[in-house]
C-alpha cells in the first residue's frame, strides 16, 4: 500500500498506472455540511500499483491523476460512479474520465439485478465479502489508521480483480453495446452541470400559471446561487417548502418578504434577501418571458390501466428471457408513455431497449402478440 501526499510521488505512480490496460478507481468524500463534495481520498489500482492519494495534503497537485483519468488509452473502472464523476468534473475543470466501465451497470446488463451492491457483486464473482468495519469513517480527519487505509484500498484492489470476469461475461453475452449506451449519460457533461437557471427542475410543479412559475424559477435560482457561492447545502439556504411559499406570495419588497413564514426574523434585512428581492422583481416584471417553457401536455387516452398492466407483464417476461434487470429496460413512466403514445419519446423506445422490448410493446398494443401462461411461465406468442 502506498500513501501519496506529494506531487512528485503522484506523478511517478500515475506514469506507471498509465502503462496498465485499466485502472480501478474509487473516492471517499464528505458533503454533509457543504454544497460541493469535499474530496477526501482517492484510491487507485492499476497493474501492480496500489495507491491511496491524499487530496487534502498541502501542496499536492492532482493534475497528474486528472491526466490519467483523461488518457484515452487507459480504461477507468468504477462501481456506481456517478458521484465519483461529479467530483472529478468539478475538481478537474469539467473532466470526464474516459473510456469508462461501471461495474454496477455492467452487472445489471448481465442479469444480476437492479443496482446490485458492491459487496454482493464481489461475493458473486470473487467469493468473498467486503470488510465494512470502516464504512462510517470521517475521511476528512487525519491521520487515517492502518485499518481505515486497508479498508479503503480494498475497494479498488477487489474492483481490479472483479473487472476481467465481469467484462468477459458481458462480452460472452454480446452486450458490450448495451453498456456503451448506458455510459452516454454518465459521460455527458450536462449530467454534472448544476446551472442555477435549471434549479427549478428539481422541484415538483404545483401550478403552471406564468406568475407562479416565474416566481418559483427565480426563488430556486436564487437558492442555487447562494448555495454554490457559499458552499453550503441548499436546505440551509431555504427548504423546498419555503420556495413554494415564495412562489405563491411572489414578494417584491422587503416588507412582503418579512411577512412570510418561510423566512426567519430579520432575514429580510440581509444581503441574501436583497438579492432574492432583486431576482423576484426581474422575474415578475414579465412573468411569461421569465417562466420556464414547459412541454405541452397531451391528454392521454382513457382506460390505460389494462394496457399498462399488460406492458408490465410483457416487460417482466422479456427481462426474464434476456436475463436482465427489468428497470434497465424500462421504467414505470416509460410504460405509461408507451401505453398512451406509439411514438413515445422514452429510453425504452430507442437503441437496444427497443429491440428487446419497445417493438414488442407496440406489437402487443396492435394485437399482433399475445401473452399466454404455459407451465406457470408467461410466454410471448405471435398471432396470425
Amino acid at each position: 500500500m502506498e500513501w501519496i501526499c506529494d506531487t512528485t510521488s503522484l506523478e511517478d505512480a500515475c506514469a506507471e498506472m498509465r502503462r496498465a490496460e485499466y485502472v480501478a478507481v474509487d473516492t471517499e468524500f464528505m458533503r454533509e455540511t457543504t454544497f460541493w463534495p469535499q474530496l477526501c481520498l482517492i484510491q487507485a489500482a492499476g497493474g501492480a500499483r496500489e495507491v491511496l492519494i491524499d487530496p487534502l495534503a498541502e501542496g499536492l497537485d492532482l493534475a497528474p491523476f486528472h491526466a490519467l483519468l483523461a488518457d484515452p488509452s487507459v480504461l477507468k473502472v468504477f462501481h456506481a460512479c456517478r458521484q465519483d464523476l461529479e467530483i472529478f468534473f468539478h475538481s478537474g475543470g469539467g473532466l470526464i474520465p474516459a473510456p469508462l466501465f461501471d461495474t454496477q451497470i455492467a452487472a445489471m446488463a448481465v442479469g444480476l439485478g437492479d443496482s446490485i451492491s458492491y459487496d454482493n457483486l464481489v461475493r458473486a464473482y470473487l467469493g468473498q465479502g467486503v470488510d465494512k468495519g470502516s464504512r462510517f469513517t470521517d475521511w476528512s480527519r487525519r491521520p487515517l489508521s492502518d485499518a481505515q487505509k486497508i479498508y479503503a484500498l480494498a475497494d479498488v484492489t477487489l474492483l481490479r480483480d472483479l473487472y476481467p470476469q465481469l467484462r468477459s461475461q458481458l462480452t460472452d453475452t454480446g452486450r458490450e453495446g448495451w453498456l456503451a449506451e448506458e455510459m452516454k449519460t454518465l459521460t455527458d457533461p450536462a449530467t454534472y452541470q448544476m446551472r442555477p437557471e435549471d434549479a427549478w427542475k428539481r422541484l415538483k410543479l404545483r401550478k403552471t400559471t406564468p406568475k407562479w412559475l416565474a416566481a418559483l424559477k427565480a426563488a430556486a435560482e436564487w437558492r442555487e446561487i447562494e448555495a454554490q457561492t457559499r458552499d453550503i447545502p441548499r436546505s440551509r439556504i431555504m427548504k423546498d417548502d419555503g420556495l413554494y411559499e415564495l412562489a405563491q406570495a411572489a414578494p417584491q419588497s422587503v416588507e412582503e418578504l418579512g411577512a412570510l413564514r418561510a423566512v426567519p426574523n430579520g432575514f429580510e434585512r440581509s444581503k441574501p434577501a436583497e438579492r432574492l428581492i432583486t431576482r423576484m422583481q426581474t422575474a415578475l416584471a414579465d412573468p411569461k418571458a421569465y417562466a420556464p417553457k414547459l412541454d405541452p401536455v397531451t391528454e392521454a387516452p382513457r382506460n390505460l390501466g389494462p394496457v399498462i398492466e399488460l406492458l408490465k407483464v410483457l416487460l417482466k417476461a422479456v427481462a426474464e428471457e434476456a436475463d436482465v434487470a427489468p428497470r434497465l429496460i424500462a421504467t414505470m413512466p416509460d410504460l405509461e408513455q408507451i401505453a398512451a403514445h406509439d411514438d413515445a419519446k422514452v429510453p425504452a423506445m430507442s437503441g437496444w431497449r427497443r429491440k428487446v422490448f419497445g417493438d414488442k410493446a407496440l406489437r402487443l398494443k396492435r394485437g399482433e402478440l399475445a401473452l399466454v401462461l404455459e407451465n406457470g411461465k408467461v410466454e410471448v406468442v405471435e398471432l396470425e
